[in-house]
């Protein structure tokens, strides 16, 4: 639950925010890349990232713990079982994210049966494109806290962002005839529909917001 006492973020506060922890997680992945053999890759890292707090002994040994926990997490769990531990989660009951995970599905199962297409760039940046919408979409439907819709937004303009990149893989695919004429226009029909949801969606939360916030 918010702090009243603090101040509310809107969709603008929210994707500054975000943009900085996209920075902020490339470049750590930049160096895990760079360093992942290196025996003191933790302290280098932490180094690197300004994270002076887990240069001392109590920093990484809280580094190890979460890693541990990671991987310990990563042995025992596949992507059914977590499936199976998220199903009550609201976001999931959502019709537009619905939609949009049947489409990753959609697409699996579509490439599974070319698999001349499957390495293809426009097939690589639209099937990415559109699990990232996914994903983005369980982030904005996840949270009902009515004084975090400015994140909702954020969220949500992020996946539209991703939709739009889609589009873009799905028409390199369509101008060289990569697919035949049914297939795409289905494609087609999914994109339009999860696109034009999400813009919709957006208008109501504005809505929502301009009546409990005022104007942004």
């Amino acid at each position: 639950m918010a702090n009243h006492d603090e101040p509310i973020w809107d969709e603008y506060a929210w994707e500054r925010f975000l943009q900085q922890q996209d920075r902020k997680t490339e470049r750590y992945m930049e160096l895990l890349e760079k360093y992942l053999d290196d025996p003191n890759r933790d302290q280098i890292i932490a180094r690197e990232m300004g994270w002076n707090n887990l240069l001392d002994e109590d920093g990484q040994k809280w580094a190890e713990d979460v890693q541990s926990t990671f991987e310990d997490g990563m042995e025992e769990e596949d992507c059914e079982e977590e499936l199976e531990i998220e199903e009550d989660d609201g976001f999931q009951m959502h019709p537009l994210y619905q939609a949009s995970f049947a489409m990753s599905i959609w697409l699996d199962e579509l490439f599974e049966e070319s698999p001349e297409l499957q390495n293809h760039p426009a097939t690589v940046k639209l099937t990415t494109q559109a699990a990232i919408a996914s994903a983005k979409l369980a982030a904005a439907l996840s949270d009902d806290d009515a004084e975090e819709i400015g994140m909702t937004i954020a969220y949500l303009k992020r996946a539209l962002k991703a939709v739009s990149n889609a589009m873009e893989g799905a028409l390199q695919l369509q101008g060289g005839n990569l697919l035949d004429p049914d297939r795409s226009a289905a494609l087609q029909t999914r994109l339009f529909q999860i696109r034009d949801g999400i813009i919709s969606l957006m208008g109501e939360y504005r809505m929502e917001w301009r009546k409990r916030f005022g104007e942004c």
